[in-house]
């Protein structure tokens, strides 16, 4: 696969184009039917967000369906953020699993568009399944849980930290008769975390509040692998309720009721529930990450220890 190094690689990780005039602003909002770079046929545009558009390409060298996420121009003109993209993307080219979706190349288009390429995955968000399904089930919720846990041991092994866990991040892939987990996005959260993080109000509340954070993660501070256990804590409390466990009448309540560590108890919304199981995601949610579960490897084998 060659070099993991996005600053020596010359065949994952292109060295920026250089050119007369940054993308126009529409541009990567309409590459549906067009080649980029010679290599990837656009077939069709499959999602959009704030910062990237995603379309299903086809690798024209090897008929390879692959997912092709084109970065929004406005991203462009943040040198420092794009620096951090090609090295954390550098990174996420390293991941091997199967609960996992790893970064395939970094490249730019001749008109400056920045692009990442990702194996294209058939099923649905986890988000989405939430939205349709409900609050889930011991035995629908736990193994995917498990899985996601086996994902980011993986990641955290190569010192990769998720740093935006959430719904909108993880895709149950349909294979046969049976489903995955696959967490989606590595190499991305330090951009997009970085931009929200910076965007205050006067009254100190974080526009489009970050609400999977950790407590350290919000006050700014290093982060290591305890901090996506927490977040996949968050996670799974919302798959079993269809809720969240930090309430608050606003965006800031709530933040401060996680810098606080009061969660509301799982049981309030499911008392169905094993007490257990309340136990296992209270503490993947303490404040304090010394006091969580050290890895996402034991947050895993909590998990299935309930069934």
């Amino acid at each position: 696969m060659g070099s993991n190094d996005p600053e020596v690689s010359g065949t994952l990780v292109r060295a920026a184009v250089k050119r007369k005039s940054g993308p126009g602003s529409n541009e990567a909002a309409t590459l549906q039917d067009q080649i980029i770079d010679g290599r990837y046929q656009v077939l069709r545009r499959v999602g959009e967000g704030g910062m990237a558009y995603v379309y299903e390409a086809r690798e024209l060298n090897t008929g390879t369906s692959v997912a092709v996420k084109v970065l929004t121009p406005k991203l462009l003109t943040d040198e420092t953020a794009m620096q951090r993209l090609r090295r954390e993307a550098g990174l996420a080219m390293r991941l091997n699993h199967p609960n996992v979706c790893n970064i395939l190349r970094l490249g730019e288009t001749e008109s400056g568009l920045i692009y990442l390429v990702m194996p294209y995955l058939k099923g649905e968000l986890l988000s989405d399944r939430e939205a349709k399904d409900g609050p889930m089930s011991l035995a629908v919720s736990i193994p995917f849980l498990t899985q996601m846990c086996d994902g980011l041991h993986h990641a955290h092994g190569l010192q990769i930290v998720h740093r935006d866990l959430k719904p909108e991040n993880v895709m149950i892939v349909k294979e046969g008769g049976s489903e995955r987990a696959v967490i989606m996005d590595f190499g991305l959260a330090k951009v997009r975390g970085s931009a929200a993080m910076k965007k205050l109000t006067a009254t100190g509340i974080v526009l489009g509040t970050p609400e999977f954070m950790s407590p350290e993660q919000v006050r700014g501070k290093d982060i290591d692998a305890r901090s996506d256990v927490y977040s996949l804590g968050i996670l799974a409390f919302e798959m079993f309720t269809g809720k969240l466990p930090f309430e608050g009448r606003s965006a800031q309540e709530m933040m401060i009721a996680r810098l606080r560590g009061t969660a509301t108890p799982l049981r309030k919304h499911r008392p169905d529930l094993p007490a257990q199981l309340e136990k296992v995601l209270t503490k993947s949610m303490e404040a304090n990450p010394d006091n969580r579960y050290a890895s996402a490897k034991e947050f895993g084998t909590a998990l299935a220890d309930l069934l």
